[in-house]
């Protein structure tokens, strides 16, 4: 039986019967987040905190990563983005994938960091490492109120076609979809081909759930989505599992705007966390995009 080791946790230790994600590890070096996304779900748990380095991570990082079973892939940024500003004061990520490449694990990380990812390049290229960011919008000014501190879709978009270059395996979460906001289908059919053009191999995809504290920051910035959320979500949805979903017949409707595009563009696709795994909506070796991460070098002085 896998177990957690701090700053390790396992992924999913409550095995929700929606979560389809392989057996992993999640690492997060930073605690909060400060890109403020409002749809956020992290919030209910630690609420609202600007990314602040957790203590001793480094040398507490090294010494459990020793004890871990390598054949588990590490997804580093589950719950808070691994690329704040403070990184490049603190480089807890760089010593991240420096220490867990030299191990010869496998990683997987997720993010909507910008340029400061590709600081990080000649390491990524190293290792087993794969990328997948969010871009939930190519509407800047949405996409300025709906992470109003992440960098702008534009500059990931850029991100993802120089990591491309540096033959840096790719793929991609268009999530969550929002209805009323970024649910237009030629708007996510651009996205989706934007995003394959930049080198994504993988799309992932899913509808926003809401909880309490989200969804209240939700409404405060869009006041006259109130009453047709209300109703999508409270009147016509179902409670799963402590969040508010759509009904099925609509999340249904919205996640294959986006895998019908996936698929004739060719691409892997897949849904996190909506149920629905017939190869309608998920044609994928894994929904996270780890299996991505067997495309990455091998490297480091250490084996298993």
């Amino acid at each position: 039986m896998e177990r957690s080791i701090y700053p390790f946790s396992i992924f999913d230790p409550w095995q929700s019967s929606l979560c389809t994600c392989p057996k992993k590890y999640s690492l997060n070096p930073y605690t909060g987040c400060s890109f403020g996304c409002l749809y956020c779900y992290a919030k209910g748990y630690i609420g609202k905190r600007e990314s602040t380095p957790k203590k001793d991570y480094v040398k507490l990082l090294e010494r459990s990563a020793r004890k871990l079973n390598r054949a588990l892939p590490v997804n580093i940024g589950t719950s808070s983005d691994p690329y704040p500003d403070i990184e490049q004061k603190f480089k807890l990520t760089r010593a991240s994938l420096s220490i867990l490449i030299n191990m010869n694990f496998k990683v997987l990380i997720t993010t909507k960091g910008g340029e400061l990812l590709l600081r990080d390049a000649d390491l990524m290229k190293k290792g087993k490492v794969a990328v997948t960011p969010t871009v939930t919008t190519l509407n800047e000014d949405l996409a300025k109120k709906l992470e109003p501190m992440a960098p702008s879709p534009k500059e990931r978009i850029r991100v993802m076609e120089e990591m491309n270059k540096n033959d840096i395996p790719l793929g991609a979460r268009v999530d969550p979809i929002i209805p009323g906001l970024n649910d237009d289908e030629k708007e996510l059919k651009e996205l989706v081909n934007a995003l394959a053009e930049a080198g994504a191999r993988l799309i992932i995809t899913s509808t926003y759930k809401a909880r309490f504290v989200d969804f209240k920051d939700m409404i405060n910035v869009f006041p006259d989505m109130r009453e047709k959320w209300k109703r999508l979500y409270f009147e016509e949805g179902e409670r799963i599992g402590g969040y508010m979903y759509l009904s099925k017949s609509l999340r249904e409707r919205l996640l294959k705007l986006v895998v019908d595009e996936a698929k004739k563009l060719g691409l892997e696709y897949a849904t996190c966390r909506e149920g629905l795994t017939s190869p309608e909506y998920f044609k994928a070796r894994s929904c996270d995009g780890t299996h991505l991460t067997e495309m990455g070098k091998r490297s480091g002085s250490e084996q298993k």
